[in-house]
């Protein structure tokens, strides 16, 4: 098995709609699609969604990650894709994760200050740049409800059961019930 590493840069053709739990409805259905594709085909990565464009980073056997990046090509919700790097890989970098997502973050900031990027535009990534995107993609760890190793369901991805409304509710009922319980035992 010959290992690759591959990252690319498109365009979103979508209108991005208000974010929904930290993503871009949208690319929350990429990112579910992408976790479940590369969990099967044993491909890692990583990506990142901002100002309307991707960077996406794959590694694997060279034939699931081609494979893959046929499968994006052909994906009406991508324009303009740009390979930005494509060659063989010695070793993993990514361990477990079919798709680490890396929400808008200081980090990110941070990357576009250092390079002088007034914005977020991989296509036009040097080489540098892109290798930094990289190691920031595998180093995040902003917010660990979105970004989640395969098969390690953070706390806060249990689907909520109670509304804050009952969940207050229950809170005050419990106050009443104790002061209930205090003022009852005084009087015996």
């Amino acid at each position: 098995m010959s290992l690759m590493r591959l990252a690319y840069a498109s365009e979103a053709t979508f209108e991005a709609k208000p974010v929904e739990k930290g993503v871009e409805p949208h690319v929350a259905r990429i990112l579910m699609t992408s976790r479940k594709n590369n969990a099967r085909d044993q491909l890692v990565g990583g990506l990142y969604y901002g100002n309307d464009r991707f960077f996406q980073y794959l590694e694997g056997d060279e034939d699931a990650v081609r494979r893959t990046f046929d499968r994006i090509l052909k994906d009406e919700r991508h324009k303009n894709v740009v390979t930005l790097i494509e060659e063989p890989l010695t070793s993993r970098t990514f361990s477990n994760w079919s798709m680490k997502y890396v929400p808008l973050s200081r980090d990110v900031r941070n990357f576009l200050d250092e390079q002088g990027l007034e914005s977020f535009e991989p296509s036009s990534f040097t080489s540098d740049q892109c290798e930094k995107m990289i190691e920031l993609i595998r180093n995040s760890s902003q917010n660990q409800n979105l970004v989640n190793r395969d098969n390690n369901q953070s706390v806060g991805d249990a689907p909520q059961v109670l509304s804050s409304g009952m969940k207050m509710g229950l809170i005050v009922a419990g106050l009443v019930l104790v002061g209930a319980l205090v003022i009852g035992g005084t009087m015996l």
